[in-house]
């Protein structure tokens, strides 16, 4: 099974991530984001529904995905768009968008101040 990791990480934490994968240990397929709040502004609820929806469906147009979320192809353009470059969605070489994976994880911890 694909998965994809996401996580808020430091950048400390990144960094020894990569520098472990440099060595040859594998790190899975992570994305990170700087903080809670931009990866929840960045998986809005309408987003985690197009992933929902994409989810092993297998490359499709935007208006497919519009159509199977009942919405209109503008607002999924947009959202799609964001996805694309927080790296959750890829293009295929004929335009089609896809969700590469079967799995998210999602992983943070919120800390006292």
């Amino acid at each position: 099974m694909a998965k994809v990791i996401l996580e808020v990480s430091s950048r400390e934490a990144v960094n020894r991530r990569f520098r472990n994968a440099l060595a040859g240990k594998a790190q899975g397929t992570r994305l990170s984001f700087e903080s809670p709040s931009l990866l929840i502004k960045v998986l809005s609820g309408r987003r985690w529904d197009l992933l929902k929806v994409m989810t092993g469906a297998g490359p499709m147009t935007i208006r497919e995905a519009a159509r199977r979320m009942e919405r209109d192809v503008k607002g999924v353009h947009a959202d799609v768009h964001t996805l694309l470059a927080a790296g959750l969605l890829r293009k295929t070489g004929d335009d089609r968008i896809v969700f590469p994976y079967d799995a998210i994880h999602v992983d943070f911890t919120l800390r006292a101040v």
